[in-house]
Formats: structure tokens, sequence, C-alpha cells
């Protein structure tokens, strides 16, 4: 999915990917890696409706992570 970024900007998928990718960095402990991948999903639903819970827990994650 994120290979591909034709499809992964165009279906809501591609960019939970991003964000699922970075959660799985996070707990293996690399919070390099981790940082980017929020910061991907964050850049590609920039626009979202900010009241989304995915969207507001993930903001959320990634305050906490950019903290470490």
């Amino acid at each position: 999915m994120i290979d591909n970024r034709g499809l992964a900007l165009r279906h809501v998928i591609g960019p939970l990917a991003w964000l699922q990718l970075g959660r799985a960095q996070k707990m293996m402990g690399d919070n390099a890696s981790a940082r980017k991948s929020y910061e991907e999903f964050l850049t590609i639903w920039k626009d979202a409706d900010p009241d989304l819970p995915i969207y507001r827990q993930a903001k959320a994650e990634y305050g906490k992570l950019a903290k470490n």
C-alpha cells in the first residue's frame, strides 16, 4: 500500500497504513522512523476534519512521540 503512492493517496487505507506503520515503529522503539511515518500521515490528512477521532488520536500520539 505504501509503495504505491497513487493508490495510497486516493483511498483512506493508504494514509491509515502510514499511521499503523508509525505505531508499529514506535512499539519497536524506532522513534525516528515513527515520527516520519506519523508526519507522512498528518501531511496527507492536513485538510481532514479536525474532529475526526482517528485524526485527533494520531495528532496526540505524534505530540507525545515528538517530545521524546
